[in-house]
């Protein structure tokens, strides 16, 4: 008996030690392109997680060639990983210099071009511009995230993580194993995390093969720069003469953060490690600040009114030597992204959603005129300069990210990569179609529609209402991996996108008039896009889908539909908005959205308290999916949880999807294929005859 336990105990381990060592091995196997069949023409999650997804092109210095990213899936080890490649301006000569099982990022141009700097599971490195010869340049603490060099590339500018709070072991020697959270003040957790830890700044020396003399801008200072959740290095700036830098913070803690949007621009002097705020004053966000390229003048981006995170994006330039700042977009209705300064000065490049659809533009500082470069049913990303060229992303309802050459004098361009042309060419994507309707107070609305492929008007087909989530936001020419338009077309239905009261490419008054309005104009506006819709033959049961604020429409929607949809979809929606005001982070938000607390005594609050979506819950009657991610707090999960809970009291037909790992967003390769299984599979269920 103890023999043949002996060999079951070495059998075991030896079969333990063979599978971890296989895993291994597997988990250093580099991923690399696709080689997935594509079925029937169609486009289906798994083809859409094969994809490609292109990343971070940068123009080498001598503007001959593109060096970039593309992040490769491997759904069965659940697993990204990213590889680079360089490629000559015009698209031709494309390489792939690196073959490795971990990501490398943020790659960037160094040596005049001979060598590529980049990021490796938060470790700087360097290679020659082949991808070999690869050398560690550096690390701190627990990792860096992004880094910028300085022009003259003597000083590298990165950002890390600080501890920020006090643990048990830090107060008492003798516990250093409690877990407890000491918490005292706002904001204690932030988008999916408790906030134990905070980025910072930080500037070392370089002289093209380490770091050293490491330096932290912010010592001391409890405030976080770039700011959370989202933002990263183009927070960060630069001067050409290396001596400054620019950086966005928002310079306040516990309460005041929660509830403010008042991130300025601050001017730092290294060498007497000064601090000047050049934005004292405006009071909303201030962010994406940019040294001109003679160091006379900045750039920035800027929002009026405090707490309104949805505020018009003002192009803001300020003279350093007079002090004088100047709205250059006060005569552009639109809002201003992405900035670049043009090579000599005179003006900028910027990014901007107009009628859903986002271009490239150019603004002159002398007389503040703007002419808009590119058309096309396309969103533009941020431009790099190449000669008389620029070089940005570019993306579409039916395609991914590629990298396009734009030509700065005619706004002429022409896609240079075509990292996911081997599927694409064997999908049959739905026909994309603009509408504009008419609201029920006789505005003009603008809308997407999109058809199954092989659309036959003399059938019948279900369709979907996407309600964005936001809720300011806008439904472009924007490729998703999470909630794909095409990929909806693909499975049979018809996807009506209506750009409804909220958005923001259609000026601030269309934008403004959701806030202290959720039940309202906006609500009427998706019942009109659907009533239009379905005065075609053609238009069968409909759905509605939506995520966030979309999820709060889908709930909403629920309870005063009459029988409108015939199922409905929420992710990460907000239920009941009085609990929400209370366990949201960032509160500024809801703050100015509903008017203020549930608390206060005035019409607009008490009007939108009184309507939030769980007091009409008796009237659900319609089956609902309801899906969330548990580390959410954004929307934290409770809210799904008691949508779920009412419908199954009131025995509306109802499931629930958790994700104990993710958090607003379905990020992870199999579960977003879970997702998009449990997704079809109920709207099949409930809307296809």
């Amino acid at each position: 008996m103890k023999s043949k336990l002996l060999v079951m105990f070495i059998s075991t381990a030896l079969l333990a030690s063979a599978c971890t060592e296989g895993e291994k091995n597997q988990e250093e196997t580099p991923i690399s392109r696709s080689t997935i069949m594509v079925e029937n023409g169609l486009l289906t999650p798994e083809v859409m997680h094969n994809m490609g997804k292109v990343s971070d092109p940068q123009v080498s210095p001598d503007g001959k060639e593109i060096l970039y990213g593309v992040s490769f899936t491997d759904i069965a080890r659940n697993k990204n990983n990213r590889e680079l490649f360089i490629m000559d301006v015009d698209g031709g000569n494309i390489r792939q210099i690196t073959s490795t099982a971990k990501s490398e990022n943020n790659a960037r141009w160094i040596n005049q071009g001979k060598e590529i700097m980049f990021l490796q599971s938060g470790e700087l490195y360097k290679m020659d511009r082949e991808g070999k010869n690869r050398v560690k340049i550096g690390e701190y603490g627990n990792g860096i995230s992004e880094f910028k060099l300085s022009p003259d590339e003597t000083k590298i500018l990165f950002v890390s993580n600080i501890k920020s709070i006090q643990k048990a072991g830090d107060v008492w020697s003798d516990l250093e194993k409690a877990t407890g959270r000491m918490i005292d003040k706002l904001m204690y957790r932030h988008w999916d995390h408790f906030v134990e830890e905070i980025p910072h700044p930080f500037v070392a020396d370089f002289d093209g093969k380490s770091i050293s003399n490491i330096f932290d801008i912010l010592e001391g200072e409890p405030y976080e720069s770039p700011t959370l959740p989202l933002s990263g290095i183009e927070q960060l700036s630069w001067s050409p003469d290396g001596t400054k830098i620019l950086y966005a913070s928002r310079k306040l803690t516990g309460r005041d953060y929660a509830y403010s949007t008042n991130t300025d621009i601050y001017l730092y002097d290294i060498g007497n490690k000064s601090h000047l705020n050049l934005t004292e004053g405006m009071m909303g966000y201030d962010t994406d600040p940019l040294f001109s390229p003679d160091g006379k003048h900045i750039a920035w981006l800027s929002m009026e009114r405090p707490g309104f995170e949805a505020d018009k994006h003002r192009l803001f330039v300020m003279n350093l030597e007079t002090g004088e700042k100047r709205d250059l977009t006060r005569n552009f209705k639109y809002n201003a992204e992405s900035p670049v300064w043009l090579p000599d000065g005179s003006g900028l490049y910027f990014n901007s959603c107009v009628n859903a659809v986002t271009g490239v533009y150019q603004i002159t500082l002398a007389d503040e005129s703007v002419r808009k470069l590119t058309e096309g049913w396309y969103d533009f990303g941020q431009v790099q300069i190449a000669g008389d060229k620029l070089i940005a992303l570019y993306r579409s309802m039916s395609m991914p990210n590629e990298i396009v050459s734009i030509d700065a004098s005619t706004g002429e361009y022409r896609q240079i990569s075509y990292e996911n042309a081997h599927l694409l060419e064997k999908i049959t994507m739905g026909k994309v179609e603009e509408r504009w309707i008419k609201t029920v107070d006789n505005k003009d609305m603008h809308m997407w529609v999109i058809y199954p492929p092989g659309f036959d008007p003399a059938k019948r087909y279900p369709a979907l209402l996407f309600c964005l989530g936001g809720p300011q936001g806008t439904l472009s020419q924007n490729w998703s991996y999470r909630w794909n338009f095409q990929l909806m077309a693909a499975n049979g239905y018809i996807v009506i996108l209506p750009n409804r009261r909220g958005t923001t490419a259609f000026g601030q008054e269309w934008t403004d008039q959701i806030s202290g309005d959720y039940m309202g104009l906006n609500m009427q506006d998706y019942i009109s896009s659907v009533k239009e819709m379905k005065k075609e033959s053609y238009v069968g049961k409909v759905g509605a889908v939506g995520a966030s604020y979309g999820g709060y429409s889908v709930f909403y929607l629920a309870g005063i539909h009459k029988n409108m949809f015939s199922a409905f979809v929420a992710h990460a929606g907000i239920f009941n908005q009085e609990h929400m005001y209370m366990t949201t982070e960032e509160l500024w938000f809801p703050h100015w959205d509903n008017g203020g607390a549930p608390w206060d005594d005035n019409p607009v609050a008490k009007r939108h308290y009184a309507n939030s979506p769980h007091k009409f819950v008796k009237n659900w009657n319609t089956p609902i999916l309801i899906t969330h991610g548990e580390l959410d707090y954004r929307v934290p999960v409770d809210q799904g949880m008691a949508a779920f809970n009412a419908a199954q009291a009131l025995g509306v037909p109802s499931e629930m999807l958790l994700f104990p790992d993710e958090n607003h967003w379905i990020l992870k390769p199999q579960n977003s294929i879970q997702w998009n299984r449990v997704f079809y599979r109920w709207l099949d269920k409930w809307l296809k005859e």
